[in-house]
């Protein structure tokens, strides 16, 4: 029998890794956070991501200005199918 490193290793006893399902259950957000995704944070983040494409548009970097005007759309879809709903 060894006395090297490889020895004292394999003696060590290991947990297992939780699975993902239990480590996702350790948080739950509605008692953490208040839910991001309401109408009003829409509302929000459509105009700063409108915003920062017009910036980003003025200093020239137009792939920067289309990739905010595309979060931007996004948003907008958001609370278009908000009022659609209710």
């Amino acid at each position: 029998m060894q006395n090297g490193p490889k020895t004292v290793m394999s003696r060590r006893q290991h947990k297992p890794a939780a699975s993902f399902a239990a480590r996702s259950m350790r948080w739950t957000s509605s008692v953490t956070r208040p839910d991001p995704k309401g109408p009003q944070n829409a509302q929000r983040s459509y105009e700063r991501y409108l915003a920062l494409a017009r910036a980003e548009a003025q200093s020239g970097n137009m792939i920067g200005a289309e990739n905010y005007y595309q979060h931007a759309e996004h948003y907008f879809r958001s609370m278009s199918s908000d009022r659609g709903t209710t």
